[in-house]
């Protein structure tokens, strides 16, 4: 079969992808099923795998992928039979099951990433738990590829971390990536006024057409005097935040008493300053949050059954434009989803992309 494969670890990692054929393809083991890729979808993780995770003892060549659309071909030892042929949508956040112990009370669930831990969905063929599909009946694949972990991540994030209420003020900080997006879209939804940063003017052009209430460009200074500004000195609600150290005491400085900072990354880096002055006085939280477990994936992919959220896709490439896929997401010029289209023969660029969406 063929797959996507970061050849080596490296920085740019663009430089290391490449689509190779006559791989194996992949078997399915007891509970799994194997599903014939349509689409799947970049993500940051595939980067922070190509340039070598803390801890993980990553072999390559390797093929990442957390995002993935496909039909099922195949099944494992006792999956339901109902499963084959069904075109389905990857959780890659596989629960482990957690040895008990009567000295301590576990805190969330350990979880094992399909294209981190073990290869993922940039192949023709991915193998994944029946557990972690869901059926998305005749749902686009590049659309549905492009929903999945990202929407997860910022559903879990407002709903299940920050109990966000409908509403509320929300800063989102950094938007034009997936998660970003995925905020808005969640936020929107839930009737919530959104504030957005961005270091390009264009990006918050953007966001604002998608129905961000009000956009403060990041141009180094302390933007948090404008979001604070912009809700009348009081600040606002909830922070949700995947960018890290650039703007975290600003993000902090930018809340309502009582309010929320929820985090689910840092892309610049994690050895933030903060103000714990302001955390204890205003009484802030401070969450952490990171991918989401099954209830939460329905949840949300439910929205995107009803059509009441739909992700943006920045492009669509074939597997053969790989390496321009990869150096689109490093470049951090996209605004939306970056994916790869297994059917299709042509590959489609950021601005042909956009103007299908205006279409």
């Amino acid at each position: 079969m063929k797959a996507i494969v970061i050849e080596r670890q490296g920085n740019p990692v663009a430089a290391n992808v490449s689509l190779v054929d006559g791989r194996d393809q992949p078997q399915p083991g007891t509970g799994e099923v194997l599903v014939r890729t349509e689409a799947s979808a970049l993500n940051s993780l595939d980067l922070w795998v190509g340039r070598g995770l803390p801890g993980i003892d990553t072999r390559y060549p390797f093929s990442s992928g957390s995002d993935g659309a496909g039909t099922v071909v195949a099944l494992g030892q006792g999956v339901d039979p109902v499963w084959l042929g069904r075109r389905v949508l990857l959780n890659a956040a596989v629960v482990q099951e957690q040895q008990p112990n009567p000295l301590r009370a576990e805190a969330g669930e350990d979880i094992s990433m399909i294209g981190e831990h073990v290869e993922g969905t940039m192949r023709e063929f991915f193998t994944a738990p029946a557990a972690n599909l869901l059926d998305i009946g005749d749902i686009d694949a590049v659309q549905a590829a492009a929903f999945g972990l990202t929407h997860l991540t910022a559903w879990r994030m407002l709903m299940t971390r920050a109990r966000l209420q409908a509403g509320s003020t929300v800063l989102v900080t950094g938007i034009g990536g997936g998660v970003a997006l995925a905020l808005l879209n969640i936020a929107k939804h839930f009737g919530c006024q959104v504030v957005v940063t961005s270091r390009h003017r264009e990006k918050l052009d953007r966001a604002l057409a998608l129905g961000a209430a009000h956009g403060v460009l990041d141009d180094g200074s302390d933007w948090s005097k404008g979001v604070r500004a912009w809700t009348g000195r009081r600040g606002v609600d909830v922070v949700a935040d995947s960018v890290g150290k650039a703007v975290h005491l600003q993000s902090i400085k930018s809340l309502a008493r009582g309010g929320v900072f929820v985090t689910c990354g840092a892309t610049t880096g994690g050895d933030a300053t903060t103000d714990l002055t302001r955390v204890f006085w205003n009484q802030l939280s401070i969450l952490g949050s990171t991918m989401g477990d099954m209830s939460e994936f329905r949840a949300v992919t439910a929205l995107l059954h009803s059509g009441a959220i739909k992700p943006i896709v920045d492009s669509v490439h074939t597997p053969h434009h790989a390496k321009a896929a990869f150096e689109r997401l490093e470049s951090r010029e996209q605004f939306g989803k970056i994916v790869i289209d297994w059917r299709s023969g042509a590959s489609t660029s950021p601005i042909m992309a956009h103007l299908m969406k205006c279409s």
